[in-house]
């Protein structure tokens, strides 16, 4: 129900917090989303990284099932599928250089072509020249707690994603608006909280 003037209020003020903020602008490899269904916006973010030469990692749903859901989730990981890697487990990543590079996805989300942008290997080396290793992630959600635990759509994309080895040393930042932080969520055994939460208010570490 947030009106599009507001939400865009919102949005260009919670980007400016994190862009102001250290972490940021140490980060060479980041991981960000395409805002959809009103989700805080991010273009000022994308913009800001590919003009500062970063590198920007998208995710990009490759599930074979329609059922799945979208690609901002928080759900059980499936006990016959281990954390999403390559590709091969319902989101991936893949560096994206420009806005040319995105192409609307299976459910109508700008992702990254996969005929430009072919996925990241989580799995390189660390060192390497392919190696993963995001300073900073940038994670969308329906809400997050002031523990920093997030409520997703429940399709689970970002549970499996998040559970990788690769993100362990990987700042995670919730992007919301103030009024999607509430006192408390219920809490998973697979639920990976964020470091901080940035929202129009502010960027606070947790």
């Amino acid at each position: 129900a947030l009106p599009p003037e507001e939400a865009a209020r919102l949005g260009h003020a919670a980007q400016d917090a994190l862009l102001a903020s250290p972490a940021w602008q140490a980060a060479r490899q980041v991981l960000l989303y395409v805002a959809v269904r009103n989700e805080t916006a991010t273009a000022r973010l994308l913009d800001a990284a590919w003009a500062d030469g970063k590198q920007v990692l998208l995710p990009r749903c490759v599930t074979s099932s329609p059922a799945s859901g979208s690609t901002s989730g928080s759900a059980a990981p499936r006990q016959d599928a281990p954390p999403a890697a390559n590709c091969d487990n319902e989101m991936c990543l893949a560096p994206c250089a420009c806005a040319a590079d995105l192409k609307p996805g299976r459910y109508g989300i700008a992702e990254p072509d996969p005929t430009r942008c072919p996925a990241i290997d989580m799995n390189a080396e660390p060192g390497s020249a392919s190696s993963f290793a995001p300073g900073l992630a940038v994670i969308p959600g329906v809400a997050f707690d002031q523990q920093g635990n997030r409520l997703g759509h429940g399709a689970g994309y970002y549970d499996r994603f998040l559970a990788h080895p690769a993100m362990a040393r990987t700042a995670l930042v919730g992007l919301a608006y103030a009024f999607q932080i509430v006192p408390a969520l219920p809490v998973a055994p697979w639920d990976r909280p964020v470091h901080a939460l940035c929202t129009e208010e502010g960027l606070t570490w947790l």
